[in-house]
């Protein structure tokens, strides 16, 4: 009997299920709140309680497989340890493309001569000598480093000299974006390389909070990892390339979707803590993004599942918008600490901080909202920041925090770095006021609600008159804004809206009437053309209302809270490898390997060289990824034109794909 354990860590729950691989039913499930300074706790009380309720020995585990929103939400809200970028061939200028800058945020940037050509000759000699001073200066600064060199995918020995070199000086971790995507754009390379270098830290710890559980209950079946891409790979790789987990936990949530309803053509909406995702089905598939996943602005060069994610989820921030007489509210795209959550553990601060603003005639500017210290690496911070870090250590209010609003900014930075999170009032406390969910402290929520409703708009009223009033607005606003994310998903994938911009339809005038079954003059109807599938655990709180509103058929599946944890399992090993053949001379063919460039005398003996070579190294990282019965698959993108009526070689672009099932214990 194979038993397969399916493990979800997403910002405040932690899935785990277990699945009869042979009978393909699920047999136990449960749920424990992420526990954000240690990892495992969380685990260990979510994979404890499935066993449990599966009711299977630890022994009988065959695959441990693991999915996660960390990275995403991560990205979604800014957040992630500081880097420094190794810049190899570039100019300042090159900092400003493709989003770089933003995705640096400030971390420090060493520029070095060096780097190649189009054809993957060497155009400057590497600077060594610069470039071990600056690491040497940077390297207690920094968690990790990320090496862009200029045309690194034609030719790679600069970015790997200069990994050599980082860790023997520093020790710390060294990202090469040749590694990451063997696309042109150097920029862009460079950007995945840098969040690829936020995110080890994030992810090696979940990793090996997961492993030491699994150790210490005796469960010794091989651990993997869901991609973006939706197929698997083996820890010990994530640990290199954590990058490849942002839309982790989307795509096994697709998986999940395709498992738990048979669905062919929909589209589906995972709504978490933090993010709400969507996809669309075709014939039962998910389409691979061609232009690299785009989380929080950023466009990387991540292979992954073509996916809209937008910061909105139960433990989205609330905004007052105070501008105009009316008001109105604003969600995400920062996660909160539902103050409902918080005062589950710290309930005396949390009421007494409650009732003392509760007793006041006017609302303070950060009554409401608490800090939380996180931990984590503390380099780079200004004396201002590091002041502010060294008050905070514990749970208190933002107010006892800060001595001055000059503080403000720095606890702001501090957020940004993952090193403190903030409380305040979310669409979960929302929720328990008006009776949808009670598994927190629902008096702090409706006290929290019960504040923030006095507060004013531009005309001097209060934004309502009680807590419930206040919650129906945010549950009304959160259908909205999740209307808006289906309507931009589906209009993107629409092909009759090609070219069109559709965040742009999703909020035109003509949708809205539309929505609403306008008669007038003009009559307009509109209405999703397939059903959506909810999933997410708060899903059956907010998609009744979404469904009515888009006109289609709302799908929420028994297992919908768990999709994430039974798609992780449910996923195959995939692994690809690519390189390109050039041509920069008549009679004269090279190879672009990873070990460096082969010259050939013709393209067919480059093109076999080449897909030789890959076929090996895809095999070979499948199976380093834990797959077993592998499925190799070759591709050849050749470019050619006519020239006085012969056919003249270019270049081509080989790929090898490598697929099979995962390696289980026996």
């Amino acid at each position: 009997m194979a038993y397969f354990l399916g493990v979800d860590t997403g910002g405040t729950y932690t899935d785990a299920v277990i699945l009869d691989d042979v009978e393909n039913r699920i047999l136990g499930k449960a749920k424990a709140l992420t526990s954000r300074q240690d990892l495992a706790l969380g685990i260990g009380q979510a994979v404890d309680a499935a066993i449990a309720a599966a009711g299977v020995a630890v022994g009988d585990v065959a695959l441990v497989s693991l999915s996660t929103t960390l990275a995403t939400n991560a990205l979604v809200e800014g957040q992630g340890a500081r880097v420094a970028l190794v810049f190899i061939g570039f100019d300042e200028g090159d900092l400003g493309r493709g989003g770089l800058a933003e995705a640096l945020k400030g971390d420090p940037v060493l520029t070095l001569t060096g780097g190649h050509s189009h054809a993957g000759t060497e155009a400057a000699p590497l600077d060594l000598n610069a470039l071990e001073k600056g690491v040497r200066a940077l390297g207690e600064e920094v968690s990790g480093f990320a090496v862009a060199a200029r045309f690194a995918t034609r030719n790679p020995v600069h970015e790997l000299a200069a990994r050599e070199v980082i860790r023997r000086v520093t020790g710390r971790p060294v990202t090469c974006s040749h590694e990451l995507s063997a696309n042109l754009n150097g920029p862009k390379r460079a950007l995945t390389a840098v969040l690829n270098a936020r995110l080890i830290g994030m992810i090696d710890r979940l990793v090996a909070a997961c492993e030491r559980h699994l150790q210490e209950v005796g469960i010794n079946a091989p651990l993997m990892v869901v991609r973006g891409d939706g197929a698997l790979i083996s820890a010990a790789m994530v640990r290199e390339r954590p990058i490849e987990t942002i839309l982790s936990g989307p795509a096994a949530s697709i998986v999940g979707a395709r498992w738990l309803t048979g669905a062919s053509d929909a589209l589906v909406s995972d709504i978490g803590g933090t993010t709400t995702d969507v996809a669309l089905l075709r014939g039962g598939l998910p389409e691979i993004d061609p232009q690299g996943a785009r989380v929080g602005g950023f466009r990387t060069m991540v292979e992954a599942v073509a996916m809209r994610t937008t910061g909105l989820g139960g433990d989205s921030e609330v905004h007052l918008v105070t501008e105009g007489l009316t008001g109105g509210l604003r969600l995400g795209p920062r996660r909160l600490i539902p103050v409902s959550l918080l005062a589950v553990d710290h309930g005396p601060m949390v009421h007494a901080a409650l009732d003392r603003w509760l007793s006041a005639d006017a609302v303070g500017e950060m009554d409401g909202r608490f800090v939380v210290p996180m931990g984590g690496q503390r380099g780079g911070l200004s004396a201002r920041e590091l002041a502010v870090l060294d008050r905070i250590d514990r749970p208190m209010t933002m107010a006892s925090a800060l001595t001055s609003r000059l503080e403000v900014a720095a606890l702001e930075r501090l957020v940004a770095r993952g090193l403190v999170m903030l409380s305040g009032v979310t669409p979960s406390d929302a929720a328990h006021v008006l009776g949808r969910l009670s598994a927190w402290d629902g008096t702090a929520a409706e006290k929290a609600l019960r504040l923030i409703a006095k507060r004013r708009t531009g005309a001097g009223e209060r934004f309502a008159t009680g807590p419930e009033g206040f919650a129906e607005g945010v549950v009304d606003q959160l259908t909205q804004q999740t209307v808006d994310c289906l309507l931009e998903a589906a209009f993107g994938e629409d092909a009759g809206f090609a070219g069109q911009v559709p965040e742009d339809l999703a909020r035109h005038p003509l949708t809205g009437a539309g929505l609403a079954r306008h008669r007038g003059v003009v009559e307009v109807s509109l209405r999703l053309g397939v059903p959506v599938i909810g999933l997410g655990a708060s899903a059956p709180s907010w998609y009744g209302a979404v469904g009515e509103r888009l006109g289609c058929r709302m799908i929420l599946p028994e297992h919908a809270g768990v999709a994430n944890a039974i798609g992780a399992v449910a996923g195959q090993i995939s692994q690809r490898a690519q390189a390109l053949v050039s041509s920069p001379a008549e009679g004269r063919f090279v190879a672009h390997l990873a070990r460096g460039l082969e010259v050939f005398p013709t393209s067919l003996a480059a093109l076999e060289a080449v897909e030789a070579a890959l076929v090996a190294e895809a095999s070979d990282r499948a199976r380093q990824a834990g797959a077993v019965d592998l499925r190799v698959s070759v591709a050849r993108d050749v470019r050619e034109v006519e020239i006085e009526g012969r056919r003249m070689f270019i270049e081509a672009m080989v790929t090898a794909t490598a697929s099979g099932r995962p390696r289980v214990a026996r």
